[in-house]
């Protein structure tokens, strides 16, 4: 079951993360999986650890932001391929701050990342998934997209745009055999965490680890590996009625705090 044999997948924010634990976990059911990140030195080092393990795994440097980047990249990869089977729009960014305090400049990264850059990427792809008969899309949006999260204005704003083009990216091609959903995870215990507990609680990072881990409902953060096998079942043939639809995957965060 769930097996990607002959499939090509392209994992965007591959390098790490919840990223790293999806490129991992796709190359181990067959796929031949591409490691598109802004940050070589994650990027070559997941791709590295993966063909070390005996799997399929190439790094291509993307800033999913730049449409041009983006539209040579995924040239590159049906040209030597000749199929784009998956696409994993991961990359993101986070942030901190209220309508308020959010500058200009910060809301304008969160769109080209968050937002621009998911729509590059189903946009250079989607033509080569029309062309070999279907494909399947998983969108990273986020539980901040259906719930209000203090001081996540931007972040939630560019998570809840995840949803709804997800929405209308199934619909517009489920008539092309292309399937696209979104997950929408809690907090996960990802580099990211422990960065943003040492820089704003520096000192107190275990104390604070303890107290957003008790936010969920089931009493701890998820992990990257949990993220990366919904990713995978997705992706499967096993889920091959299922598009337009957003999987909450958060430890009961949003339906039983609510």
């Amino acid at each position: 079951m769930f097996s990607l044999k002959q499939k090509v997948a392209l994992v965007t924010g591959g390098g790490d993360g919840i990223g790293k634990a999806i490129s991992e976990t796709l190359s181990k059911q067959g796929a031949t999986v591409y490691v598109l990140d802004v940050n070589v030195e994650n990027g070559v080092r997941t791709a590295e650890k993966i063909v070390d393990s005996g799997y399929l795994a190439y790094f291509k440097q993307c800033d999913v932001s730049n449409q041009k980047q983006v539209k040579n990249v995924v040239e590159d990869i049906y040209d030597k391929e000749g199929r784009i089977d998956i696409l994993i729009n991961n990359a993101g960014i986070a942030h901190i701050g209220t309508a308020l305090t959010t500058s200009e400049e910060d809301f304008n990264r969160i769109i080209n990342v968050n937002v621009k850059g998911l729509y590059n990427c189903v946009h250079s792809c989607i033509p080569f998934m029309k062309k070999t008969g279907g494909g399947v899309i998983i969108n990273m949006a986020s539980a901040a997209s259906v719930v209000g999260l203090p001081d996540r204005f931007a972040y939630s704003m560019s998570k809840g745009a995840v949803t709804t083009m997800t929405y209308s990216i199934a619909r517009d091609f489920v008539g092309f055999n292309i399937r696209c959903n979104c997950i929408s995870p809690g907090r996960v215990h990802t580099p990211f965490v422990d960065g943003y507990l040492k820089e704003y609680y520096p000192g107190k990072e275990t104390e604070m680890f303890e107290k957003l881990s008790k936010t969920q409902p089931i009493g701890r953060m998820g992990t990257p590996m949990e993220i990366a096998n919904l990713v995978l079942y997705l992706c499967s043939d096993e889920a091959s009625f299922i598009t337009g639809s957003n999987y909450p995957i958060d430890g009961g965060f949003v339906t039983l705090n609510t």
